[in-house]
Order: C-alpha cells, then structure tokens, then sequence
C-alpha cells in the first residue's frame, strides 16, 4: 500500500458525495446542492464508520422521517444492480452504505417488514451485511424466516446476505448472538451455491462457528460431502477454507478431513535458525524432513513471541505445502522478518522460541535471543 494511502478518502469524498447527492438529487425530493454541502462541512474530519453515520445523518435531515414516506425516494434514488453474471469480487461501491444506515435509522422499531424489503433491494447494489444485524437482534425470528426465502434468490448478492450477515464474528460489525443450528439450517441451502462469493461467505461463516463450537462444523462439513451435491473441488476448497483456523491449531480431525495426517511418520533431519537477530532483522529459516512412507505434508513454523509480561505467545506462519516420498527429503526454507512496528503486536527483545509443525504436530524447536536494533 502506498505511503499515505487513506482508505476513508478513498471512499468518502467529494466525488463520491457528489455522486450520491446526484443520484438523490434526480427525485426532486432532495436538495443535492444542500445536502452535499452539509456533508463536506464535516466529513474530513471523520473516521471511516463516522463519515458513513455522518451522510446517513444528512440525508435523514432531507428525507420525510417515516420510513413509508422515504421508501420510494430510496428506490428511485437506487442505481441499477450490480452486474448479475458475474460470481464473485463485485461488493459495490461504499457510498452506498449510508442507504443502511438510513432504513435502519427510520425502520427498525415500527416498520421491519418494509425495512428487510428495502435491504433486499439495496444489496443487490452494495452489501447490507452491516444494515441487517439490527434486524436480526431485534427481530431474529422475522429476519431467519426472511432469510429462508433469500437463500434461494435468483440474485447471488441477495443469497450471499443470508451466510454473511448472519456471521457470528462478521468484522467491523455488531454482534450477533444466534444460535449456530438455526444458521447452519440456512448454511445447508447455500453451500452448494453455484458462486464463489457466496461459498467463500459460507466457508468464513463456517470459521466463525469453529472458534466455538469446532464438532459442530466437522460434523457438518463431513454431511455435506455425503450428499454429493456441490463440486468436489468447490467443497475442497470450502473445507479448507472454513478449517483455517483449526488446521494452525493442530486440530487432528480437521488436518485428517483435508488430507493431512497428525501421525504421519516424519523425521526432522534439521531445523536451522539464528540462535541470535535483532528486531528489525531479516533471517532465513531452515528444515529438512524424510519420510519412510509417502505422506502429504502441511509445515508450518511458529514464533513464540514474547510478550511485555515475559509470556510467550505463539503465531503460526505457512512454510510449506507438498508431499514426502521415501529417499526423497524435502528441503524447506523461508525468510522472516522480525517486523518491529507490527499492527497487530510489539515485539520485545529477551529470549523467543522457533517451532517446526508438520500436519499440526510440533516436531521441533529452538530458542533464538532478540535484541534491540
């Protein structure tokens, strides 16, 4: 990403204003001029969730406050739906999403059916997967029947609504406390979807369950390859997919459902790291393994990183994927760098630990000392 990108001017700015205050501006029913200049009078000085909040704002002081009344200003407002043959990578374009925020703002307590009937519409321009978790917490029942008739619309953005607006750790969004057998009844009807954006929803869905109740979705996956009715290589890759997180972890039945058994008869010939970097430092990071029998190998390393409280904490890096043949040892090799103004943790020099994973099973480790730069 380039030095100084900014993601909320990206999408929220002038043009992208202007723009929406076009589309509205084309019903007579707003003043585009006005409203465009309310927004920009403070959007520069708003994070990105607030600039959405902020235009929702300015267009609820332009629109009648019952949502009946704005309903067919909201319609005629739409632009046309996202091209319909396409499969995947088509979200739609973020300024949207101050539609959401305004039928939840004057729909939500007294007008949920109108409501989930203008969320339908819209997300088929721009996804309302943010916009329906209200609904669905205040009118779980109301949306999960809604839901029943979305999972087999003819428009994949409206199926996809279904798995992703459902999800128990949708990022970004409100929490939403269902139970996972009533999503998995809807997960049941998408997962032989015939688009890639609608199983990778269901696949994420599916990880999300995972972090709670893992058996749950095993069990489900190993149903779904019973009934035969989504692509083999598709479900393949769902399941991997959907495993991600329990394969890191070493989980033996996920490993096994993807082909990679935890007791497979590997050797660790070597596992050569520094013994001794700075933070900052690039190393190279090295293994070999033989076999006595051919065996598919999932090798991962881990970094036990230690905290400001001299825990170690672990993170699973991807080494290598491949298969081990008799006679054959697999070299393996990869660099890491010792990231010092990491996002998601600090490192803290003191004494670390290296581990080698093969097929969620540590096979080997060794301490390597960081040092300040």
């Amino acid at each position: 990403m380039a030095s100084g990108f900014s993601l909320k001017d990206e999408l929220f700015n002038a043009t992208s204003v202007g723009q929406l205050g076009g589309w509205f501006g084309r019903t007579g029913a707003v003043d585009a001029a006005r409203f465009e200049q309310a927004v920009m009078s403070r959007l520069g000085e708003l994070e990105l969730k607030a600039r959405i909040a902020w235009i929702a704002e300015c267009l609820l002081s332009e629109l009648p406050d019952s949502l009946p009344e704005a309903a067919p200003i909201l319609r005629e407002a739409l632009p046309p739906p996202l091209d319909p043959t396409l499969t995947d990578d088509d979200f739609g374009s973020f300024i949207l999403a101050p539609f959401g925020e305004v039928v939840v703002a004057l729909g939500l307590e007294d007008h949920p059916d109108l409501s989930l009937d203008l969320l339908e519409e819209i997300t088929q321009r721009f996804s309302m997967e943010f916009s329906i978790r209200p609904y669905l917490i205040r009118w779980p029942d109301l949306v999960l029947d809604r839901m029943q008739h979305w999972a087999g619309h003819d428009n994949y953005h409206v199926r996809r609504l279904v798995s992703e607006g459902t999800r128990p750790k949708l990022p970004w969004a409100q929490a939403v406390r269902l139970d996972p057998a009533r999503t998995l009844a809807l997960l049941d009807r998408l997962h032989d979807d015939p688009t890639r954006y609608v199983t990778r929803s269901v696949s994420n869905h599916l990880n999300d369950i995972t972090k709670q109740t893992p058996e749950l979705v095993l069990d489900r996956l190993t149903a779904w390859r019973g009934l035969d009715r989504q692509r083999k290589s598709e479900l393949d890759w769902m399941t991997n997919h959907a495993l991600r997180g329990l394969i890191k972890q070493g989980d033996g039945r996920a490993l096994a459902m993807v082909g990679y058994d935890p007791d497979a008869p590997v050797t660790v010939q070597s596992f050569d790291v520094p013994a001794r970097a700075a933070i900052g430092d690039a190393i190279e990071i090295s293994a070999t393994l033989t076999s006595e029998a051919e065996t598919g190998v999932l090798v991962d390393y881990i970094f036990w990183r230690r905290r400001a409280n001299g825990a170690l904490a672990p993170k699973v890096h991807k080494l290598k994927t491949g298969r081990l043949k008799p006679g054959k040892p697999l070299v393996l090799a990869k660099r890491h760098v010792f990231k010092g103004d990491a996002t998601t943790y600090r490192l803290y020099s003191g004494p670390q630990r290296m581990s080698l994973q093969v097929n969620g099973r540590i096979v080997a480790d060794t301490d390597i000392e960081l040092v300040e730069p």
